[in-house]
């Protein structure tokens, strides 16, 4: 028995020698190194993106959507860059008007939209809401502010800012750049959105206008 159970051991230990070193032959995989933190600069471009959520749904979809029919995919001739800076002038506007609208909810669930003035808001729908007999809050407390022309004046910046990051509107009108306009292309846009998102921070809004969300009025 003693003569049977020596060639097992053997055959073990065989194989266990036989898989140690299969184990050093086998190349090695190379460990996965950690990828490289961003740059400042994708950070603040990525800062600039998260700034396009405080423009107009409406305003920022239709940047989206024209821009590139305007502007031919940025190949743009002597009639669609007038074009385009008259679309770039109206998206603008609406960025800034939009700052002035407002909405509440009625108790019974209808939601009223109207454009906040010094006095108070002007509702758009006045007479529908007189037919139906709906109880309007007092409209006095919607009245134009401070804070209200400076959260217009900065999303009119907000949207420059992303208006000068999109290719198609740089390749219109900047088709070939020289170093210097590079680098204030690059400069400008994320200096916009820095300043912008520290004074939004400092200077919030209650609003919520057409193309934002809306909450129960009180």
């Amino acid at each position: 028995m003693d003569l049977r159970a020596r060639p097992t051991a053997t055959a073990t230990a065989a194989a266990t020698s036989s898989t140690s070193s299969d184990d050093e032959n086998s190349p090695k995989t190379p460990k996965d190194h950690p990828p490289p933190p961003p740059s400042v600069l994708s950070q603040s471009l990525t800062s600039i993106a998260h700034l396009a959520n405080l423009l107009p749904t409406g305003t920022l979809l239709a940047f989206q959507l024209l821009t590139p029919v305007f502007t031919n995919n940025g190949s743009c001739d002597a009639a669609t860059r007038p074009l385009t800076f008259l679309l770039l002038l109206a998206l603008a506007a609406s960025c800034f008007l939009a700052c002035f609208t407002d909405s509440f909810r009625t108790p019974d669930g209808q939601v009223y939209y109207g454009f906040a003035t010094t006095s108070g808001m002007w509702l758009f729908d006045s007479q529908g809401a007189s037919a139906t007999g709906t109880r309007i809050p007092d409209l006095s407390k919607y009245r134009m502010g401070f804070i209200d022309v400076v959260h217009a004046v900065l999303s009119v910046l907000v949207f420059a800012a992303v208006a000068l990051r999109d290719k198609n509107v740089l390749t219109c009108y900047y088709p070939r750049p020289d170093h210097e306009t590079e680098e204030v292309l690059d400069i400008v846009p994320v200096g916009i959105g820095l300043i912008s998102s520290l004074l939004f921070v400092i200077f919030p809004t209650r609003r919520h206008g057409i193309g934002y969300p809306v909450t129960a009025g009180q």
